[in-house]
């Protein structure tokens, strides 16, 4: 069946740049920061049950982590892919990888649907003997792995608006999702309105409905506003050349974000040999410091579209521009990112104040932990925007190389041996140093990108 062509350029190839790039980044950004509040609401609620809850969605984080990595993964190899035939004026094509990222969605979610029915209560008696923290963590775990449809295909939908930048649209069904899960939280964790007291359960089921309803919504607006591509499943066929395509991208980028599962399992390893309030305290500071890094992961959503269409369009002094702006954007952000860490710290910590007799305890320890850690920003804005920048032309392999360094190669052995050595407050530098050999590297491998793919355009010309 032969596909409607349209009658004009798409904007990511017309309009300038500075203004492109603030059109399409600031509602993703806005309804990030959404969603990182909705992030923190639930941990905030689950703090007022007690240490052991907090501890509980704490530890399950490297799971969440791992789901939304292969979303989010698999959503920008779409990205790249669908905005580079865009770009070719393929728009057939474009079609058949919207088609076969929400394939690949289905088939994500029965893996985790898998995982949860099996492994849930293990992943925790692994990490812990406390009776109540593998209960609590069992019962959150099991429910948004088991009915984690709602996140891949509310992720990959979303990707779907912005690779044809729609990110207005896009942002709508992420502040509906996130308005939802503010809204059913209390209700469900303290047991409002006459419903029963659910607890972490609750906070599980209301992360996962909001999921649901922010697909379906998703779904509405692919269907009825996205007018650069067209689903139609009649007659579908899996197509291996655009899965092998999506994967090229989208393979690196799940590894690299799932690298920060691990990261985060084997950290918290080494805070347990402290003490259990250390793990509550790094699973704050994961909260918390969504606030700083979405806005700049809602940037990067733009740049990947933007730098894929033009590279497809051969246009290097769109490409160019864009990489200077968005890195001073992500610099500037995460520079006000580390001034609040920096003198807000003891406020922020004292929202997720648990028991009584501990809450003092997890002050104090989360303010040095917010003020270390913080360093890492000042360079964290550069190497995120240059390892969409690497995604968006093709070589997400280079950012898998990065973040596996960064926190395979230099977080975690250099955490292990200050933790040997200088103790619990030293612990929290690993994450300055390793952004340091970060930065050195993501320089290296955006100059490298430059000499191969944009530099040979201008000699086109």
């Amino acid at each position: 069946m032969s596909q409607p062509t349209p009658s004009r350029e798409n904007k990511m190839g017309t309009m300038p740049i500075n203004p492109l790039l603030l059109q399409m980044a600031i509602p993703i950004m806005l309804s990030m920061l959404v969603q990182a509040l909705y992030n923190v609401v639930d941990s905030m609620f689950v703090a007022k049950l007690s240490e052991d809850a907090l501890n509980a969605v704490s530890l399950a984080f490297p799971v969440q982590n791992l789901m939304i990595s292969v979303a989010v993964g698999t959503g920008v190899g779409i990205n790249s892919f669908l905005s580079k035939s865009l770009g070719e004026k393929k728009h057939a094509q474009a079609n058949a990888a919207a088609e076969n990222g929400l394939f690949l969605a289905l088939c994500s979610s029965l893996v985790f649907f898998l995982f949860g029915l099996t492994c849930s209560r293990l992943f925790f008696t692994i990490q812990t003997d406390v009776p109540a923290i593998v209960d609590y963590g069992e019962n959150y775990l099991s429910v948004i792995t088991m009915l984690s449809f709602g996140l891949f295909f509310q992720i990959t939908m979303e990707r779907l608006l912005q690779s044809t930048g729609r990110s207005l649209l896009s942002m709508a069904t992420q502040g509906f999702g996130a308005i939802i899960n503010i809204i059913l939280d209390p209700i469900l964790i303290f047991g409002l309105f006459g419903l029963p007291r659910l607890e972490v359960l609750g906070a599980a089921l209301a992360t996962v409905f909001s999921q649901i309803s922010a697909s379906i919504l998703a779904l509405y607006l692919n269907l009825h506003k996205n007018h650069d591509i067209r689903l139609n499943f009649r007659g579908f066929r899996p197509s291996g050349d655009i899965i092998r395509n999506i994967y090229s991208v989208g393979v690196p980028s799940i590894a690299m974000s799932s690298i920060g599962s691990i990261m985060v399992f084997g950290f918290n390893r080494i805070l347990l040999a402290f003490t259990t309030t250390a793990t509550a305290v790094f699973g704050v500071y994961f909260k918390l410091q969504s606030f700083i890094f979405m806005p700049v992961f809602g940037l990067n959503n733009a740049v990947v579209p933007i730098v894929a269409y033009n590279y497809g369009a051969r246009r290097p002094d769109r490409i160019l521009h864009t990489i200077k702006l968005s890195i001073l954007y992500a610099m500037g952000i995460m520079l006000a990112g580390f001034l609040l860490f920096q003198f807000a710290a003891p406020q922020l910590m004292s929202l997720f104040e648990a028991e009584e007799e501990i809450s003092g305890q997890l002050v104090e320890l989360g303010v040095t932990a917010l003020r270390t850690i913080s360093f890492s920003f000042l360079l964290a804005g550069f190497c995120i925007v240059s390892s969409s920048v690497y995604q968006a032309l093709g070589h997400g392999m280079f950012s898998l190389i990065v973040s596996a360094i960064r926190q395979l190669v230099v977080l975690l052995p250099v955490a292990y041996l200050l933790a040997q050595t200088r103790g619990l407050s030293a612990v929290w530098w690993s994450f300055p140093i390793a952004e340091l050999f970060s930065a050195l590297l993501s320089a290296f491998f955006l100059y490298r990108a430059y000499r191969h793919e944009i530099a040979p355009m201008n000699a086109l010309k």
